[in-house]
């Protein structure tokens, strides 16, 4: 389980996590939501071990992020391949550094988003580069599995298909996968558990299933009220 206790981080005068406490569920597809600048890519980073807390702690199953990346896999909203790799050098790169690459869960996803390995990014829409890219960080076998933003600039249709290559080969109940976006409408169906962060604080938490019914609405006008209050 990853867990924040009393998680805080600024950069400079912005306060990115403000005495954060939440432990994410396991074996779920969470949603991480809420606005651009709400500390929803920080929390992932702190989560990666790419973040160095001001005060507080995170932890992956009782061990800091560090001492368990081989359990984590993270996806940066801001792509960090060379853009003269073809898809296979980029996989080549990842099955060389991560043990739990899984080649045949590699192979099903290319095939299942029509790309070919021998496709340059420089020649890529964004839209495939960013399917190639999730391709890449599927293909680990990883217990945790953390996206940020992967919907983020890319038209509706590549959206569909990413949001289906997502839950094809999800390990329900073995694999936790957080999704962090503002794109609310394109996963509202997937998630199973919601967090809504604002400003760096968490201020809507819980199973998405009991969120719709006890608020009689859907997960997309939850999150819209929650931002509007927040932003008052």
């Amino acid at each position: 389980m990853i867990i924040f206790e009393k998680a805080s981080k600024s950069f400079g005068r912005t306060l990115a996590l403000n005495n954060v406490n939440l432990a994410l569920p396991e074996g779920k597809i969470i949603g991480l939501f809420g606005p651009n600048g709400a500390g929803k890519s920080t929390l992932l980073k702190a989560a990666a071990g790419l973040v160095r807390l001001n005060s507080g702690q995170v932890t992956v199953d009782g061990k800091i992020p560090q001492q368990r990346r081989s359990k984590l896999a993270y996806l940066p909203e801001q792509n960090t391949l060379p853009p003269n790799w073809t898809i296979k050098r980029a996989a080549e790169f990842y099955r060389a550094f991560f043990d739990d690459w899984d080649n045949e869960r590699y192979e099903k996803q290319l095939e299942f988003l029509n790309l070919k390995d021998g496709m340059r990014f420089t020649r890529a829409s964004r839209g495939q580069w960013a399917k190639a890219r999730l391709v890449l960080t599927l293909a680990r076998q990883a217990r945790y599995i953390l996206l940020d933003e992967p919907f983020s600039g890319i038209d509706i249709l590549a959206r569909e298909e990413i949001s289906k290559a997502l839950v094809r080969d999800y390990s329900e109940g073995q694999q936790t996968i957080v999704i962090a976006t503002h794109e609310i409408d394109e996963i509202e169906n997937l998630v199973e558990h919601i967090v809504f962060m604002d400003n760096g604080r968490i201020t809507v938490l819980g199973d998405a299933d009991e969120l719709r019914h006890q608020e009689g609405k859907s997960i997309v006008s939850i999150m819209k009220e929650a931002f509007r209050h927040g932003s008052k």
